[in-house]
């Protein structure tokens, strides 16, 4: 027993010999949810009673933010629960106007209300959009942290530096990865397992532009994969589902996979060339 007692000793000794003051995942999730649910009355665990009481759950949360991200950023809590607040309008504003394109692009969808509190494509996006906040104030690890948790519920994986522009659209959302130097303009729509990555995943990239620019008003249907910080996909166009990608298009273009379908009556029985993996 004793020597269980060294050896458990000896571990933690390394452990806590990395000495990173490293947030507690659980409350980076505590703090996101109050963020949300602060913006989005349809996501909150209990509503506010009225302006007066959501102010003091807006303040409480931007504090409750900074004292996980200060040990991290090195930074007054003060400060930094001044700097997210100051983004709030921001991110609530741009949220709002991507419910709204998701609202017009899907026919399924009834209201603004049933958007927020239903779809994950929104929650991936208002998800990013807190993200980007927080990692423009300079604070590490917790927009990632934040983008799993988005990634988690939503099956989107949005780097939080991507730059993203107004009016965006994930429609479906499962299975979606935009890397973290992509540019997407306004108004763009991207549905189920579009990948916007990069060509190399060479360490010796980092820093560099590895990953696409996507103009305003592009639709990328499901499936497709565009790749490369050379790729720019130009205003207007539209990339069919499957397609890989890894050159750049001018604006106005449709790209599109051909694909050879054999249709035949059934007969009764299946030949071994109808069944090939």
């Amino acid at each position: 027993m004793t020597e269980t007692r060294a050896d458990s000793a000896a571990v933690a000794r390394q452990v806590l010999e990395q000495g990173h003051p490293f947030p507690l995942k659980r409350n980076v999730a505590r703090v996101f949810d109050e963020l949300i649910g602060c913006l989005f009355p349809q996501l909150a665990t209990l509503p506010a009673r009225d302006a007066e009481d959501l102010a003091g759950r807006i303040d409480v949360a931007c504090r409750d933010f900074a004292s996980v991200a200060a040990p991290l950023a090195d930074e007054p809590e003060e400060d930094l629960a001044r700097a997210l607040l100051a983004s709030l309008s921001e991110v609530h504003a741009r949220s709002l106007l991507d419910a709204q394109a998701i609202l017009a692009g899907d026919p399924a969808a009834e209201t603004l209300d049933e958007v927020i509190a239903a779809y994950p494509g929104f929650l991936a996006i208002a998800a990013h959009r807190l993200a980007h906040a927080v990692h423009g104030i300079g604070v590490p690890i917790v927009p990632r942290l934040m983008a799993e948790l988005a990634h988690s519920r939503s099956g989107v994986d949005i780097h939080p530096a991507a730059t993203i522009g107004r009016s965006f659209c994930i429609d479906h959302a499962t299975g979606i990865v935009i890397g973290e130097t992509t540019v997407i303009g306004d108004e763009v729509k991207l549905y189920q397992g579009v990948t916007l990555g990069a060509l190399s995943v060479s360490k010796d990239n980092a820093g560099t532009k590895r990953h696409p620019t996507i103009g305003d008003r592009v639709v990328i249907y499901a499936n497709a994969t565009v790749l490369g910080g050379d790729t720019t996909v130009g205003a207007d166009s539209v990339i069919g589902g499957n397609v890989f990608l890894t050159r750049s298009v001018p604006p106005g273009s449709l790209v599109y996979q051909t694909a050879d379908h054999r249709v035949r009556p059934h007969q009764g029985r299946f030949d071994d060339f109808d069944f090939v993996i």
